[in-house]
């Protein structure tokens, strides 16, 4: 009879040790705690939020993921780097650590300290997503939805938006408890997928009880049809939720948050879906005129002024077959290519996926590394950044990426390439740049 192997735990660094090792070159130092904790969520009711500085974001839960080796891969974590592994648990560190020695990493050590000692010391750097507040777990989310007994429930303090494209049905299958549906045809235009004039949207968010001053959570759901084509019919899903978020934001909502991981993140931290619709108590006055944020969303004349101009990048959030000019991306738009003079933000694979923007699990990718990837496509901060892709969808994703860093000179090129590829006048670039 063999006897029972062991479990192996790793070597221990101390915080001194482990801050003579960023010197190190090879140091990789891995924060597996869930990504809305590296994100700044204290989530532990630690007294500061928030990762440390340099550390990359690698969730414990991704290691029940048949893909994990590649996204560790993809994180340029080779076998021969020094790790060091941290987080809230002991037993998930000496776990992670485990997955690591059984894929032959060679050098893997264990920080134990990191809120005994590194949070609560405040000469010890820590980093945080600028705006982290805006972009919700779903733990917060629940115990939002649960201060009130449900007798007592009223939605001028909060609205909790299910985001769908003509599809009442996704939300009767199954939403959040509590959520009102938000049918994104009723904030867009249907012949030009433009943001409908101030009235309509005026008319939109007060029948969902949305004022200025309401606090407003957004979510979709991930699922597409097997046709990947959105129109008609589909859930839409987290695009149309960020689609939504970006024009209330534009209209005059002050304070807009949005359920990180959508709907998959409700149902990953154990929550039930609800079939009962939510009561809705319409609005009577905005509070403000719409819209209160015209700067964010740039027509085609200011968009023309971008590409002239070397202050500011014209952002192609579109495929790379779209952005070639092999694929127009649409069933709907016809010509194929690109908007002369465009910077390629690469969204993923095609029309309908944000890949290279959101992890595995469907949460906002980690936000360092979208801000390495845009600085080699000379994407910063200093220049004014419009975003745009056919319709404003994936748009309206990637600007939530940069206005949650806290970037404010950003806007979304509403027409995209839909308005663009419509007027023969405008020229179009086809094949790879240069």
């Amino acid at each position: 009879m063999s006897e029972k192997k062991k479990p192996i735990y790793p070597a221990r660094i101390s915080t001194l040790e482990l801050l003579k090792s960023f010197e190190d070159r090879h140091l990789k130092l891995l924060d597996i705690r869930p990504i809305d904790a590296y994100n700044g969520w204290r989530m532990k009711g630690e007294v500061r939020g928030g990762h440390i500085k340099g550390a990359i974001s690698l969730p414990a839960k991704w290691a029940e993921y048949i893909d994990w080796i590649e996204m560790v891969r993809a994180r340029e974590i080779e076998t021969d780097d020094f790790i060091v592994i941290y987080g809230y648990d002991r037993d998930r560190i000496e776990k992670i650590f485990r997955q690591f020695n059984r894929s032959g990493f060679k050098t893997v050590r264990a920080y134990y300290d990191f809120t005994a000692e590194w949070v609560v010391n405040r000469d010890l750097p820590m980093e945080r997503l600028e705006r982290y507040t805006h972009l919700v777990p779903a733990e917060w989310l629940k115990s939002l939805i649960e201060r009130e007994r449900a007798d007592e429930y009223r939605n001028n303090d909060f609205v909790l938006c299910h985001a769908h494209y003509r599809n009442r049905k996704d939300y009767q299958e199954g939403h959040i408890p509590r959520a009102v549906d938000i049918d994104t045809n009723t904030l867009e235009s249907q012949q030009s997928w433009n943001c409908r004039t101030p009235g309509e949207i005026k008319k939109a968010l007060l029948k969902k009880g949305i004022t200025a001053d309401t606090t407003v959570v957004l979510y979709g759901r991930f699922s597409f049809p097997d046709n990947k084509d959105p129109f008609p019919g589909s859930s839409a899903g987290h695009l149309g939720a960020m689609r939504a978020a970006f024009i209330m934001l534009y209209a005059g909502v002050k304070d807009i948050r949005i359920l990180n991981g959508g709907i998959q993140a409700w149902l990953d931290a154990g929550y039930k879906l609800d079939t009962k619709e939510a009561p809705v108590s319409p609005g009577a006055d905005f509070g403000a005129d719409i819209p209160q944020n015209p700067q964010l969303v740039t027509d085609i004349d200011r968009a023309k002024e971008i590409i002239r101009s070397d202050e500011g990048n014209l952002v192609s959030v579109r495929s790379w077959p779209e952005y070639i000019g092999k694929v127009s991306g649409y069933n709907y738009i016809e010509k194929k290519g690109r908007i002369p003079g465009s910077v390629f933000g690469n969204c993923g694979s095609d029309a309908y996926h944000m890949e290279n923007y959101r992890n595995l699990d469907h949460t906002m990718r980690e936000f360092h590394q979208v801000k390495s990837i845009w600085e080699e496509a000379g994407i910063t901060a200093d220049k004014h950044n419009a975003f745009y892709c056919g319709t404003g969808w994936r748009a309206s994703e990637a600007f939530f990426n940069a206005w949650l860093m806290g970037w404010d000179d950003i806007s979304v090129f509403d027409g995209g390439w839909y308005q663009w590829s419509s007027d023969p006048e405008n020229r179009i670039e086809t094949g790879v740049p240069g």
